[in-house]
């Protein structure tokens, strides 16, 4: 819920701005239509053609991105088709506008908003996301190989022993006990003459500290 909440607050005023935005270039290019002769439900269906067009080409520049797909600079057809629409937007405002230099501003300033919050989404969307940091896992006795130990035969490592003996530590600290050998081989998953190995070179360890 935290993250969701984290989310809607960092995209949420652009989507607000792509929607007003939206809202105000579609006006103008419904007004502009209906004007020239495209009535009724015409003028709506221009209106959401340009306005549409624009986002489709932004999503599918950033989906050559993803993909590495060749081609993908000012020459690529969904640049093309973004630029196309952007005219078409900013026409439409401008031909609404009053003849005067703030009236072709503040008639631009709907297409120049959508834009862009367009590309801010289409930026956001194709950022690489960060891996997640790997959790540092402590070594497994698969991980620790045996050695011989002596004449009778090969024995648990130095290294295997050592993480037996924090293993046996940690266990101490939370419970206030020494670590069974039963809890050792639970722990370290090896069996039940390994464990009592291990357990036996912890304790001469201790009574040798």
């Amino acid at each position: 819920m935290r993250r969701f909440a984290c989310r809607l607050l960092d995209t949420g005023p652009v989507l607000v701005l792509a929607v007003i935005a939206g809202a105000g270039s579609f006006t103008h290019i419904r007004d502009t239509a209906h004007e020239n002769g495209q009535t009724g439900w015409m003028s709506w269906a221009i209106a959401v053609c340009v306005d549409l067009t624009c986002v489709m080409a932004a999503r599918e520049r950033q989906r050559d991105k993803k993909t590495g797909r060749p081609h993908t600079g000012l020459a690529s057809w969904p640049t093309l088709v973004l630029i196309g629409g952007v005219v078409l937007s900013l026409a439409a405002n401008l031909h609404q506008a009053a003849p005067s230099a703030w009236g072709w501003i503040t008639a631009a300033t709907p297409a120049g908003a959508f834009l862009i919050a367009v590309s801010m989404l289409e930026r956001r969307a194709a950022a690489p996301r960060p891996e997640p940091s790997p959790a540092r896992v402590p070594a497994t006795p698969d991980d620790l190989p045996a050695v011989p130990e002596g004449p009778d035969g090969p024995g648990p490592s130095p290294e295997l022993i050592d993480y037996a003996r924090r293993v046996a530590e940690d266990h101490h600290a939370q419970h206030g006990r020494p670590i069974t050998r039963d809890a050792l081989r639970a722990r370290l998953g090896v069996s039940n003459q390994l464990a009592s190995d291990l357990l036996r070179h912890i304790r001469t360890t201790a009574q040798a500290a």
